[in-house]
């Protein structure tokens, strides 16, 4: 149970960490930490339970990256379910504590609440197509990222950076497309606050990016001749 509830504790980070900096911070006035700032955020959040839990559950925080992993090889399947619903618990949960600190600013409306999603409901307009080719893409490359920095050939103790790093970037290529997802329990937390109808375009945001991460596993054994 312990490697359960650290994936629980550490998703809620970083939804907290992550959506927190998107819906509390990036557009405040004058001070805003803007797209970038929020990129940073869940790079960080990465990081900073990386060396908090790795030890623990390997720090996964994400279906689509306990999903990668299984197809890398690099984790029991008989894991897969207990890790996905602590992640969405842990996800939900801080979506509920964002919109309950959210909602003590007058005048308060949840609108997007920091959800994913395409068509209007994407940042700059993009449609479903484009999102879908997005989401798989660059979970595929996350996943990539995660199995080469955890190699047991690679640089010891450096895969956390790597991988927050990796996050961070995939932030700031797609939060004006989909608001990035990667990560479906992520877009589940808040989606269940939002007010724009997120709810109904979630499927896209659990389905590209479990195949996006699959890929990018069995690419990186490809090339890596992982066994």
């Amino acid at each position: 149970m312990k490697k359960y509830l650290a994936e629980l504790i550490g998703t809620f980070w970083l939804v907290l960490g992550g959506c927190g900096s998107a819906v509390l911070a990036a557009a405040f006035p004058q001070l805003g930490i803007g797209f970038a700032g929020v990129a940073l955020a869940f790079g960080l959040t990465v990081v900073t339970m990386a060396f908090a839990i790795g030890h623990i559950s390997g720090c996964h925080l994400n279906p689509a990256v306990s999903f990668g992993l299984w197809a890398g090889g690099r984790f029991e399947a008989r894991d897969l379910v207990p890790y996905v619903v602590a992640q969405v618990i842990g996800a939900v949960a801080a979506a509920a504590v964002l919109y309950v600190i959210a909602s003590g600013k007058p005048g308060f409306a949840p609108g997007g609440f920091a959800s994913n999603g395409y068509g209007d409901l994407s940042p700059g307009g993009y449609s479903m197509m484009a999102v879908l080719v997005c989401e798989v893409v660059l979970t595929a490359v996350f996943l990539f990222v995660i199995m080469g920095a955890t190699d047991k050939r690679a640089p010891a103790g450096f895969a956390p950076l790597a991988i927050g790093l990796c996050l961070t970037l995939i932030h700031l290529v797609s939060i004006p497309v989909s608001n990035t997802s990667v990560n479906p329990a992520r877009s589940t937390g808040v989606a269940l606050f939002a007010s724009t109808g997120a709810v109904g375009q979630l499927w896209l945001f659990w389905v590209a990016p479990i195949i996006g991460g699959i890929l990018g596993a069995l690419i990186y054994r490809t090339v890596a001749g992982d066994d």
